[in-house]
């Protein structure tokens, strides 16, 4: 359930892997619908793409729009992180050449199909849940998986705009109100993402609550002018959220198995979130592809377990970056009274500290001008 870059990227691997097994998607959305604009992921070569399926890697890299540096833009001063390289994709580009891939590879595709009762789907050897944070997969068995669900104070709210960004940007900027930041980056050469985020007491005092979407959208331009150059924020039900931080105690359910944001949900600012899911799709693949012969009540369990013992290591290692970094974005108000440079490091250190030898050998530009800065200002490396 949940036709997603993680939903579609399983059912391909499972459908290459074994073309004897049956696979279905089913997807509430119809196909060429999607929420949201771009997908960007948190490193340039996307390495673990081209090698767990070269095929359809090799549709998705002419697409894939790439930089090498990050830029902080705080007092209206551009800091430039070298080393940190990302990729863009527009969210309807990647999910297009997943449907194809999977259509090619005799994939059945439920699409714009809504299954409000996973008991429906009881019959099948295997269901796994890539249906998102609020997950029906995960409520339906809740007993198995014990979720917890924490919602952060801030709010965000997703547009895109016909602007391109040279690379992924984060914009922080101090008005009447309060503080705002945009993190945006162009997912297609005429297109980019643009995502605004405030505190709750800023929301508050700008008025949001009360305003309709275009007002918004049109509040958000105005605080945002100088780097849209003119042009709108674009909607695509765009509506204020805040963030779920969505954790399972156990991952294991029989025959069920829940992947992506309907497992754990990554934050957003660590650029991380579907990078994850489609490393889960990846594992559990390969799980069920390792499990061996005999029935699938037997097979299906141990894959299970192995797909547990060979993600979540890895997977409880980044929550703890990405919760760290969701509390920094929680209190980026108290960072603002730092100067750029500084600021720009407080940023980089959100999800733990970053010795001076690691940021030297990986951004060696922006770590040269920390130091000339702290040298200036009296005070040594650190």
């Amino acid at each position: 359930m949940g036709g997603g870059p993680a939903g579609l990227y399983l059912a391909l691997l499972l459908k290459r892997d074994d073309a004897g097994h049956e696979v279905r998607v089913v997807e509430q959305n119809p196909a060429g619908a999607t929420y949201g604009w771009g997908v960007v992921f948190s490193d340039r070569a996307l390495g673990f793409l081209a090698e767990a399926d070269p095929e359809s890697y090799a549709d998705l890299a002419p697409r894939l729009e790439t930089w090498a540096d990050q830029a902080i833009v705080h007092r209206g001063k551009t800091v430039r992180i070298d080393g940190l390289g990302f990729s863009g994709i527009a969210r309807l580009a990647l999910l297009g050449v997943l449907q194809a891939h999977c259509r090619r590879r005799g994939v059945i595709l439920e699409l714009g199909t809504r299954c409000a009762d996973p008991a429906a789907l009881a019959d099948a050897d295997l269901l796994v849940g890539a249906d998102g944070a609020g997950s029906v997969v995960r409520e339906h068995h809740r007993a198995r998986f014990e979720p917890r669900v924490e919602t952060l104070s801030n709010r965000y709210i997703w547009y895109g705009t016909a602007q391109p960004f040279d690379c992924l940007t984060l914009t922080f900027r101090e008005t009447g109100a309060g503080a705002f930041v945009a993190h945006h980056y162009r997912h297609a050469p005429d297109a980019s993402t643009f995502v605004v985020e405030c505190d709750a007491d800023t929301w508050e005092r700008a008025g949001f609550a009360g305003m309709s979407e275009a007002a918004t959208r049109r509040y958000c331009e105005e605080v945002f002018a100088p780097e849209l150059g003119g042009q709108p924020l674009l909607s695509n039900r765009s509506a204020w959220l805040s963030f779920r931080n969505v954790t399972c105690r156990r991952w294991q359910g029989d025959r069920v198995a829940l992947l992506g944001d309907a497992l754990r949900t990554v934050h957003f600012s660590i650029g991380s979130g579907t990078r994850t899911a489609l490393e889960d799709a990846i594992a559990l693949a390969r799980a069920l592809a390792d499990a061996g012969g005999g029935p699938p009540r037997e097979s299906i369990p141990r894959a299970l377990a192995a797909f547990e013992a060979a993600r979540r290591p890895a997977a409880d290692r980044l929550l703890e970056v990405a919760r760290q970094s969701g509390i920094w974005y929680e209190r980026f108000r108290d960072a603002l009274p730092l100067d750029p440079l500084p600021f720009a490091h407080a940023y980089l250190t959100r999800g733990g500290r970053i010795a001076a030898e690691r940021l030297r050998e990986r951004s060696p530009r922006f770590a040269a001008a920390l130091e000339a800065y702290r040298a200036a200002k009296g005070d040594g490396p650190r």
